[in-house]
């Protein structure tokens, strides 16, 4: 079948493909109406040497870096992604979904502390949240192993928690997979119907006489 057959079949069928179409537009815009746009804020922090550590240099922390920070900064990760994190985070009031974790092609103890939901305004306002509930964490562990405190990790914040940015790439697939899926399925109900409408013998009516001339009446006229 080639492109003129299959236009021809859908204008022959239209009153087939046609209200398909429509419950496609339909669901198109309800998922559009119903999935809603959500937004995303990241700060970006690293941890720093003690102060104790960065004395041979001049008290710079950012010339003093050593590679267990890096692993305290996956640990520290970890904890915040946590359910007994996730349940303190949201009795200060965070909302969304939160995420912490090493920053990508990171050199050093960076992390990425992201939130992302469907309120700009309350996405901001998690973002700090969390930023600040990760350097209470950091001090939290610290003081329980009894470290002393000019000998503690540090925190600072290198990027502050950004105006959230919508994220449409989600909402745009499942657009995509809707529109697509009902035209799919629209064309296979008109070409269902046209298959149908050919099947040989469909309308002739059982039992009626038979043409003469036809095949049939050959075959009868020659049997004893």
């Amino acid at each position: 079948m080639d492109l003129a057959e299959i236009w021809r079949v859908m204008r022959r069928r239209w009153y087939v493909l046609l209200p398909g179409l429509a419950i496609t537009a339909a669901l198109t815009a309800a998922v559009y109406l119903l999935v809603p746009v959500e937004y995303r804020s990241q700060s970006t922090v690293t941890l720093l040497n003690s102060k104790k550590a960065t004395v041979a240099f001049d008290g710079n922390p950012f010339l003093s870096t050593q590679a267990s920070l890096t692993g305290m900064a996956d640990g520290l990760a970890r904890n915040l992604n946590s359910d007994d994190s996730v349940a303190d985070l949201k009795s200060l009031g965070l909302t969304g979904v939160h995420e912490a974790k090493i920053a990508d092609n990171a050199q050093g103890p960076f992390m990425w502390l992201s939130v992302t939901g469907t309120d700009p305004a309350a996405v901001l306002k998690s973002d700090e949240i969390l930023t600040a509930y990760a350097e209470k964490r950091l001090t939290e562990f610290q003081s329980q192993q009894s470290v002393a405190p000019e000998a503690m990790i540090r925190m600072t914040t290198i990027v502050p928690p950004q105006k959230p940015e919508a994220q449409t790439k989600t909402r745009l697939q499942y657009l995509v997979m809707a529109g697509a899926l009902g035209f799919v399925l629209s064309l296979v109900a008109t070409f269902f119907v046209e298959a149908r409408k050919r099947r040989p013998g469909r309308h002739r009516p059982a039992g009626g006489p038979v043409a003469e001339g036809s095949p049939d009446a050959v075959s009868v006229g020659a049997s004893p």
